[in-house]
């Protein structure tokens, strides 16, 4: 049997139950696979559902506010997919009339959507006979054929494209797309694959030659950078309505345009009298303040490429905020994950 047919029968017999394998709408198709760029299937799926509910057609999603799309799509990380998006939603309405364009090369022209997703939505969509090539695409190539090439070096991404072409089943490949990709995602997983009962196990490089944990091969070429971040988080006393400030993020770097508290960034973990004496450089107060170090432990949030090493310091004033927000309504904004664990957890005292 070839490599795909196995594929195609274990499939048929392992696939998954998922909301957007009920549809071939390429609005659908195209939302699951941008949620599930860098997220777990358990984790995007119900971001997935409450999209589909909030925003049912490509011209419901064009229509909403960047902030509506931000504030639904809060938790899931790399908030630079929400933006892209809302942007390609818009571009389809505008330019497309509101129809997805229906092949590979088509597809690749709109915003954020790169070969995997050009791939993904034509083949599943509009049976296009194009591969798909994931990270579970090149953990199973990569096993089964015991390829060496850096899954994310030039020659490498240019490799699998043509091996997944030339393994690949064009005259099913709706099906042959999504069972490899799930066979990646349940059966050859990276740490534990599921060898004993796997029909592929009598043919695959990587098995016989015991260099399963080795494979696929990957160029570390990003060092992770280390920042300390001091959130300064006012209580304004109000004693109805106790308010505090959030600041929208501009530029182009981590969380554009979410909010957060007003923010000190340091070189290094400071102590509440380093604090004191750069308070003024954030935050223009009217009185002394009081200030204290809500967590005791720093906070490491980890990104792709980034470790935020981050402490949220309370600081009471009488201050009168014109831009101040009522505690009430802080749940309104959209926020990064780590902002979003903390307003659940402070209470005002």
């Amino acid at each position: 049997m070839t490599f795909a047919y196995e594929i195609l029968i274990w499939y048929a017999q392992n696939k998954r139950t998922l909301p957007w394998r009920r549809t071939r709408d390429p609005y659908k198709i195209w939302l699951s696979e941008i949620m599930l760029q860098q997220t777990r299937v358990d984790q995007g799926t119900p971001y997935y559902l409450k999209f589909v509910a909030k925003f049912p057609t490509v011209q419901d999603l064009a229509k909403a506010s960047e902030e509506e799309i931000l504030k639904l799509w809060q938790g899931l990380g790399y908030y630079s997919r929400a933006r892209n998006l809302h942007a390609t939603a818009r571009m389809v309405v505008d330019e497309y009339n509101g129809n997805f364009p229906k092949t590979y090369k088509e597809l690749l022209l709109l915003k954020g959507i790169g070969d995997y997703t050009a791939s993904a939505i034509a083949s599943i969509c509009f049976n296009e006979p194009e591969p798909v090539v994931d990270g579970n695409v090149y953990r199973v190539l990569s096993r089964y054929y015991g390829i060496n090439y850096p899954i994310n070096s030039t020659e490498g991404i240019k490799y699998f494209k043509e091996l997944a072409r030339k393994v690949m089943d064009a005259d099913n490949i709706r099906d042959y797309n999504q069972g490899i990709m799930e066979f990646g995602a349940m059966q050859c997983v990276p740490k534990n694959p599921v060898c004993e009962a796997c029909p592929l196990v009598d043919s695959c490089v990587a098995r016989i030659e015991n260099t399963i944990d080795k494979l696929p091969v990957k160029i570390n070429k990003t060092k992770v950078r280390q920042r300390f971040f001091n959130y300064l988080v006012p209580v304004i006393n109000d004693e109805n309505d106790p308010k505090t400030l959030l600041k929208q993020r501009k530029g182009k770097g981590i969380w554009q345009n979410l909010y957060e508290f007003p923010l000190l960034e340091s070189e290094k973990v400071i102590d509440k009298s380093e604090i004191t004496s750069s308070l003024s450089r954030i935050l223009i107060l009217d009185d002394e303040p009081e200030i204290y170090q809500y967590n005791e432990k720093v906070i490491v949030h980890k990104l792709s490429h980034q470790h935020l090493h981050t402490t949220f310091w309370i600081v009471t004033t009488s201050t009168p905020f014109e831009d101040a927000i009522s505690f009430s309504r802080i749940e309104n904004y959209a926020v990064p994950v780590l902002i979003a664990d903390f307003i659940k957890t402070f209470k005002i005292s």
